[in-house]
Order: C-alpha cells, then sequence, then structure tokens
C-alpha cells in the first residue's frame, strides 16, 4: 500500500491541475480574464489553495491554460516569416490566426488583454514583432499598403473576436471569410480573389441568449 501511495497522489494532483486549467478555459472564454480565481476554484471542484498551489498568479494561469494554443500561434507566425514571398507569408499568418482566434476565444482575450505584472501575456510580444518584421518586408516588395500599421491587424483580431455563431465550425467558416475580406483591404493594388463561403453567424444578443 505504501509503495502506491505516492503514485495516488501524484494521479490526484494532475487531476486537478487538468480541472483547474480546463475550468480556466472556459470561463476565460464566457466572461474574459476578469473572472476570479476563487470562481475558477469553484468551477474546478478544488479549494483555493489548491489552484494557488498549483498557479500562484493568474498570470501562471493564463500561460498554462493557452500553452497549446500559444505554439499553434507561433508556429503560424513562424510559417509566415520563413516563406521567401513576405505578402504570402503575412496572408497565410492573418488566415491562420483568425481561424485560431474563431476556434477560441478565450485565447483571444488572453492574447489582447494585458494582465498587471505579465510582461508577454499569451507570446503577444513575440508574435507582434515577428508580425511586424514580416509586415515591412511585404511593404517593401509593393504587396501591402504602405499606410498599414500593425494596430490594423489587431483591430482584425477585435473584429474577428465577436464573430458568433451557433457552432464552431460556423464561426470559422465565417472567420475565413473576413479575413479574406480583411487581406483585400490591406494589398497595395487590390486584385479582388473570389472570397470563400459564406456563413451565417449569429448576432451577439441570440448567441448569449
Amino acid at each position: 500500500m505504501t509503495d502506491r501511495l505516492p503514485h495516488k497522489l501524484r494521479s490526484d494532483a494532475m487531476d486537478n491541475r487538468d480541472r483547474i486549467q480546463d475550468a480556466a478555459r472556459a470561463l476565460f472564454s464566457a466572461e474574459g480574464l476578469d473572472v476570479p480565481m476563487r470562481e475558477i476554484a469553484r468551477r474546478a471542484g478544488v479549494g483555493p489553495a489548491t489552484l494557488y498551489r498549483h498557479f500562484p498568479t493568474k498570470q501562471v494561469l493564463v500561460a498554462e491554460a493557452f500553452a497549446d494554443q500559444l505554439h499553434a500561434c507561433r508556429t503560424i507566425v513562424d510559417e509566415g516569416c520563413a516563406d521567401p514571398d513576405p505578402w504570402r507569408g503575412l496572408c497565410l499568418v492573418i488566415e491562420k490566426i483568425c481561424e485560431l482566434h474563431a476556434r477560441d476565444r478565450g485565447f483571444t482575450e488572453a492574447f489582447l488583454s494585458t494582465l498587471p505584472g505579465a510582461p508577454d501575456v499569451a507570446g503577444r510580444e513575440y508574435t507582434v514583432k515577428a508580425v511586424a518584421g514580416l509586415a515591412q518586408r511585404a511593404k517593401d516588395a509593393g504587396h501591402l499598403r504602405p499606410d498599414f500599421v500593425l494596430d490594423d491587424l489587431i483591430l482584425v483580431l477585435m473584429a474577428n473576436k465577436g464573430i458568433h455563431a451557433a457552432s464552431t465550425a460556423t464561426r470559422v467558416m465565417a472567420s475565413r471569410r473576413f479575413a479574406a475580406l480583411a487581406i483585400q483591404a490591406f494589398e497595395a493594388c487590390p486584385h479582388h480573389a473570389p472570397l470563400p463561403p459564406a456563413a451565417r453567424p449569429a448576432s451577439a444578443a441570440s448567441a448569449g441568449a
């Protein structure tokens, strides 16, 4: 019995950690990053002391809860930056990051918000710097409109976050069309390529009902 006990304790601790992360992702997505840590503990079915033992600050919890999304975001940015055609790379980044955020609005909250004491919430600093360099290369190549600023891409993500739909698939479909419209707006000499299929997103009011 004594040989099994440490393994059992480790298993329970991992279960608690997983439940806390699942609860945090769900609450961050529904209510934003201002949700109290005590509410996250309640949703996870653990005490506040257990939550803080695993995640001493909300900053740590946000980073851990969205670790997979952060890795995917960095992979997308690195793939775009590696493309020898900077405009094609920038289009890829816009399309795939919009889709990533459409699949998880909680990650969008983390990416667009700033927590006190968190120097780089959700890897935003890395992403912003890399995309800024890619955008400058696209400008130099004459494909990106010269008055584009990085805040324009932040506006796109903020607007993309507002897409509501009955299902994730419909939200992603609408996001792809929206990203295509944004890309055409950013292009120095838009050629108006055919848009992806239209979706029927819900209004914010009906989505929250």
